[in-house]
């Protein structure tokens, strides 16, 4: 039965029936519906930016598997877009709610406005505009809808004034109910085809050396157990992406490593020799198959995923298995018979262990200024039980990625999707998911510059995670290609393409009121590091690493 109300109170009230807890915003949007939100046990969080609240409405989603709410005003509208591709190529359920002049103000120069529309296309599956007070509700349980259905992925709402609230002092009756499926995601879990399963149980029966690749979808669908059970009925290796790091832990007798061009050498010798490969919620990318070139060509697959654009996408031929992953494995490894392939595994436990045997030296290093895969060792030994691992872009996921080991099934690791700077916030968007877990960040100080006013909200809002900076002072991934260019040239000015002054990042956390720590030594990182977790402040921990310091890059087939 409908409730009387006017519209700011309508969206807060929907807001609530949805499970939403947290919403992440830059002044000024529905602010009558901010307010209406305390009543509703709705925190609030005032960011610096429209891109920062819309990497932690990311970060939220991620830990949460519910939709992360983000909101601008029109004139912010174009920058929230711009957050919004992290969590798209990430897989993210996030709704950008913004405010847009009314129709009598369009096409006439009203202040700030511009068509702001065209730019959420690329970044959302749908984006609406709520023209009219009774439209909202509809509107409202569509987004969530569409948000956590099919792949999660950002929606995009676009309510009538500049601020949104030129319909929310309006009154009306709505139905406040939400449809509790859509309120996490994965909102649905469809089965597989039988006769597909078939088809595929028959093609892994045939397999000698089948592996199987775990990728983001396994993640969003939860399908860490299902992704456990299949490799042990096939004893078959499991190798996965960085974007789904934690489906299992690094001792697992059948994980193998991570592949691609930000993987392990010895994952992507695995998946080289491989004579069938599952892709297991994988958009088989350039990245995850080193530009294609991973499997061997003629090389039979097997791709289960939710989308039925992923299934074939860049490997004609491949059978498809178009169902939740979950589901997914759990009816391929129903279907498939008991496998024995000690050879294999040994096979490639061999090329596991030889990139560890590489890898060692650089992990223990003494050296100072401290090499980053020293950090990562530390890292491994120290991050609870239960710990949130958020990771940059670039170099900070090839490090934490391959060298920081996962060895508790309580750990989670996320990284950017692409975004140089999402980490930190997304960290904060963490902790509000999970205020009772550890939340560390792990960024380059290039990346750490984007978002360096988000430490004033999250000593304002009482977001305590632990922010290590490997502090280079330079962009040093861009520098192999940067020295190709400078190839016969003057190299005296060269620094002015890629270095920053060095800047005191510890001191920087104090002034804003956090904890700060400075690391010029491998051996005094614990303590920092039990420090700044123990100091009930958001910490930031400055490790001075070696200047340009570069990343041993992957084997791939040629």
């Amino acid at each position: 039965m409908g409730q009387k109300m006017n519209g700011a109170r309508m969206v807060a009230r929907m807001l609530q029936a949805h499970g939403v807890d947290h919403v992440f915003f830059m002044d000024a949007i529905l602010r009558r519906a901010l307010a209406e939100m305390e009543d509703c046990g709705i925190r609030r969080i005032l960011g610096h930016s429209e891109k920062a609240v819309a990497y932690m409405a990311d970060g939220y989603a991620r830990i949460s598997g519910k939709p992360g709410i983000c909101m601008a005003q029109s004139v912010g509208a174009a920058n929230l877009a711009s957050g919004l591709q992290d969590p798209w190529l990430g897989q993210s359920a996030v709704i950008a709610l913004t405010g847009r002049h009314v129709a009598p103000f369009q096409y006439r120069n009203a202040y700030q406005e511009v068509e702001h529309g065209p730019l959420f296309a690329p970044v959302t599956k749908f984006s609406g505009r709520a023209d009219t007070l009774e439209q909202i509700p509809h509107l409202l349980r569509m987004a969530f809808r569409e948000a956590t259905s099919g792949t999660p992925r950002p929606v995009h709402l676009d309510i009538a004034g500049f601020t949104g609230d030129a319909l929310t002092p309006l009154e009306g009756e709505f139905d406040i109910g939400a449809d509790e499926a859509t309120t996490r995601f994965p909102a649905f879990r469809p089965a597989p085809d039988p006769e597909a399963v078939r088809r595929a149980a028959r093609l892994v029966e045939r397999a000698q050396r089948p592996v199987i690749v775990a990728d983001r979808g396994v993640i969003v669908s939860d399908a860490r157990e299902a992704l456990a059970a299949l490799a042990s009925r096939l004893h078959a290796p499991v190798v996965s992406t960085l974007d789904a790091k934690h489906a299992m832990t690094e001792d697992h007798a059948l994980f193998m490593g991570f592949l691609g061009l930000y993987g392990r050498s010895g994952a992507n010798h695995v998946v080289a020799e491989a004579d069938l490969v599952i892709y297991a919620g994988s958009n088989t990318s350039d990245h995850t198959t080193g530009n294609w070139k991973l499997p061997a060509a003629g090389v039979p697959i097997v791709q289960i995923d939710l989308d039925p654009a992923e299934l074939g996408r860049n490997f004609p031929g491949t059978l498809g298995l178009l169902a939740d992953v979950r589901a997914g494995l759990e009816a391929l490894a129903a279907a498939c018979a008991q496998g024995s392939r000690t050879q294999w595994l040994a096979q490639s436990r061999a090329h596991a262990e030889a990139w560890r045997a590489e890898a060692e030296a650089a992990r223990t290093s003494p050296q100072v200024p401290i090499r980053p895969e020293r950090i990562c060792r530390e890292l491994t030994e120290l991050l609870p039980e239960n710990a949130i691992l958020v990771a940059d872009t670039g170099y900070a996921a090839l490090w934490t990625g391959t060298l920081v080991e996962l060895r508790h099934p309580g750990q989670t690791y996320l990284r950017a999707a692409g975004s140089l700077g999402w980490s930190f916030p997304a960290s904060l968007g963490a902790r509000c998911a999970a205020p009772d877990r550890p939340v560390v960040c792990f960024c380059g100080d290039g990346g750490f510059y984007y978002h360096l006013p988000e430490l004033e909200t999250a000593r304002r809002r009482g977001l305590h995670t632990v922010t290590i900076v490997n502090n280079n002072h330079c962009l040093s991934q861009g520098l192999r290609n940067l020295n190709i260019a400078y190839e016969g040239r003057d190299q005296s000015l060269k620094g002015e393409c890629y270095e920053y002054l060095d800047t005191d990042f510890a001191a920087v956390a104090r002034a804003f009121g956090c904890h700060g720590e400075t690391v010029e030594r491998p051996e005094d990182f614990r303590g920092a590091f039990e420090r700044a977790m123990g100091c009930g402040l958001p910490a930031v921990i400055d490790v001075k690493t070696e200047f340009a310091g570069q990343a041993p890059m992957a084997w791939m087939p040629s």
